[in-house]
């Protein structure tokens, strides 16, 4: 996986073959709703996150590969910044690739562990226009419970014990951007009404997963962001920032609105592709029944 280099004309090309027109600025036309963007019924088995492992490796055409986890909350409230990341996603990774050449993408879809059928989705990390078509497959099962936060931390938990990256054998990091508009989750449930950490991943957990304990495994490998949208009156705003603010600062957790996502997307990138690196190297554990 991550072979190949996105061109904006293998983006207009393949938003033709899905019926979806592109601007002169290299945004797709028209004011998709989340059910025409995204159009799964099901969790796609190529995003299925139970026993695989994803690799991001150096090679000839990447040597110096930066991987990123991009993690969308797909329940009901966020679908219109999902959309804003497919339409603009041209924009993202042209003006990325000026500055950062070896940039890999894994989308993730993350819901409520304690509620949901499918809380954890996973793509491949690609650097080609593979990233658009696995972000299409995102299945939005519009789910969420009753309580005021959704399971963000599964993509520090999935970076953390389901990657492989190459790049923290020359002292850099991998990128997780979690984006999503609820509090932080003070644990992953190891069962959940439908699911439940063990049973989307297929490990063999005894208990919760703490957010502090998580935190200070995730962060070995990967720097760690969060955006939090904006986008309507939350009565909890000052309750969100200090459930993030416990683990991020200022750089880390930021508040965006529709009209940045995009922007700060790129930022956080280029900037971390300008300064990221780690005295220690970590690699990743081994892990049995692994699909690639």
């Amino acid at each position: 996986m991550g072979c190949g280099s996105w061109t904006s004309d293998s983006f207009k090309s393949y938003s033709k073959s899905v019926g979806r027109s592109v601007s002169k600025s290299g945004v797709i036309d028209s004011d998709y709703s989340n059910q025409e963007m995204f159009k799964a019924k099901y969790l796609d088995p190529a995003l299925d996150p139970k026993k695989v492992i994803r690799e991001c490796c150096d090679s000839e055409e990447h040597p110096n590969t930066l991987p990123v986890i991009l993690a969308l909350d797909v329940t009901g409230s966020m679908g219109n910044a999902a959309v804003e990341v497919a339409k603009k996603l041209n924009v993202i990774m042209t003006k990325l690739y000026k500055d950062v050449k070896d940039v890999e993408f894994m989308i993730m879809g993350i819901g409520d562990l304690a509620y949901d059928d499918c809380p954890i989705q996973v793509s491949q990390f690609e650097s080609d226009i593979r990233i658009a078509e696995q972000l299409d497959k995102i299945y939005f099962e519009f789910g969420g419970g009753g309580n005021s936060f959704e399971s963000y931390t599964a993509a520090w938990y999935f970076g953390s014990r389901h990657t492989k990256l190459d790049c923290l054998n020359r002292g850099r990091k991998g990128i997780i951007i979690t984006m999503g508009d609820e509090q932080l989750n003070p644990y992953l449930p190891l069962k959940g009404r439908r699911s439940g950490l063990m049973e989307a991943t297929g490990d063999d957990l005894q208990s919760d997963v703490e957010t502090k304990d998580l935190y200070d495994e995730a962060s070995q490998k990967f720097n760690i962001y969060h955006l939090d949208v904006s986008h309507s009156y939350r009565w909890d705003e000052d309750e969100i920032e200090k459930s993030y603010k416990k683990y991020l600062d200022d750089i880390h957790f930021r508040r965006v609105t529709m009209d940045n996502i995009t922007n700060e997307i790129v930022n956080i990138i280029v900037n971390e592709a300008e300064n990221n690196i780690t005295d220690t190297v970590v690699t990743s554990s081994d892990s049995e029944e692994i699909i690639w």
